[in-house]
């Protein structure tokens, strides 16, 4: 299943514009806040070298790369917790995403109208994640109730265990922080807390939308939004996303290098975008290549052998046997799966074995 991101932001700072040059499916883009209403949802394929190189050895039938699922939801504006501008409606679209794409305008252009009047991103940043919180702080209080009730009466262990996450992400929410603040080392206690789908528990990429000029070395809004985050462990992206749809909108892969390489950047922002994500997320790629398909899976950081063969399909998982793992640069010295056995450099691996990013893996299992 691919990762889902929901992109964020008031309206008009460019989440439609930037949504336009992630993906292949054209959200409507207008100058008037609310023109996103119903979300729309994109594919995007995560750009990856080393799967192309594989393919080129192979020559599979088909190749199919890694996805990230692109949510763009409609501009929130001040009071959405409490249902201004639809808002209610809007934040339910994004309590199931991985992640969090939130757009900042970072650009001043007099044409395009702000919702408040002004240029000043540090304080949508604020305004957006206050909305955020506001609504987790409602959700945590009404969740509270509930369970305590079960803890009390029927002496649930897990109930109470519950309250007492619930009960920390309520202080911190009241003091102003987002859920993520609160740290939980308990594995279990963690499986706990992603099933109350918390919206400030979801980490968080900040993309600053800046105009052509600035897309190299940012302007003074940009350097707001990264004083106001210093100290927050946040990431941020630096995108010009007129630019960049525009650019995705060229006929050949050469004007859009020539495109790009005129702004002085070496890649899209879509695909520093996609890596950021993955970053954010802690995920990995691990690949399975053979004459029938040449295809790139996503785990995350620290995934052991059978949990990533369950990626593919539970039933690998469950009668997981061994894999067998050749590392992608021995794959691609040797130029096939026959030449690095003989060579020697296919492992067999337990249960125990922890995938690395690259990995090119073949499961046994036995159903």
């Amino acid at each position: 299943m691919a990762l889902q991101c929901g992109i964020v932001g008031l309206p008009n700072v460019g989440k439609s514009t930037l949504f336009n040059c992630l993906s292949n499916v054209k959200a409507q883009a207008a100058n008037f806040p609310f023109c996103t209403i119903e979300p729309n949802v994109g594919v995007i394929a995560v750009p990856d070298e080393r799967l192309r190189r594989l393919a080129e050895i192979d020559s599979p039938q088909r190749v199919v790369p890694a996805t990230v699922e692109i949510v763009d939801i409609a501009g929130l504006v001040k009071g959405a917790s409490k249902n201004e501008g639809l808002g209610n409606r809007f934040l339910a679209n994004i309590r199931e995403t991985d992640a969090i794409i939130h757009v900042l305008r970072c650009f001043d252009d007099g044409n395009v109208t702000h919702v408040d009047g002004s240029v000043d991103p540090v304080r949508d940043m604020q305004i957006i994640d206050m909305e955020l919180q506001i609504k987790d702080l409602e959700t945590v209080e009404a969740r509270i109730d509930k369970v305590w009730k079960q803890a009390q009466t029927g002496g649930d262990k897990t109930a109470r265990r519950a309250c007492e996450i619930l009960t920390l992400y309520r202080d911190a929410l009241r003091q102003g922080k987002p859920a993520r603040s609160v740290l939980l080392e308990n594995r279990d206690d963690r499986r706990t807390a992603r099933d109350f789908f918390l919206l400030t528990e979801k980490p968080v990429l900040y993309v600053c939308n800046v105009d052509e000029g600035s897309a190299v070395a940012g302007n003074r809004h940009v350097e707001a939004v990264a004083e106001a985050l210093a100290g927050e462990n946040a990431e941020t992206l630096v995108v010009a996303a007129r630019t960049e749809a525009e650019i995705a909108e060229l006929d050949t892969p050469e004007e859009r290098r020539m495109f790009l390489e005129e702004m002085g950047l070496q890649e899209p922002g879509a695909a520093r975008l996609i890596r950021a994500a993955y970053h954010l997320l802690g995920m990995e790629t691990f690949f399975t290549t053979g004459k029938d398909e040449t295809r790139a899976w996503t785990c995350t950081r620290g995934t052991k052998a059978p949990q990533a063969a369950g990626v593919i399909h539970s039933d690998f998982e469950k009668g997981f046997i061994r894999a067998e793992v050749i590392k992608y640069d021995d794959y691609i010295r040797y130029g096939s799966e026959a030449a690095c056995r003989d060579a020697g450099k296919i492992a067999v691996e337990g249960r125990e074995y922890v995938v690395h990013d690259g990995d090119i893996m073949h499961f046994r299992f036995n159903v």
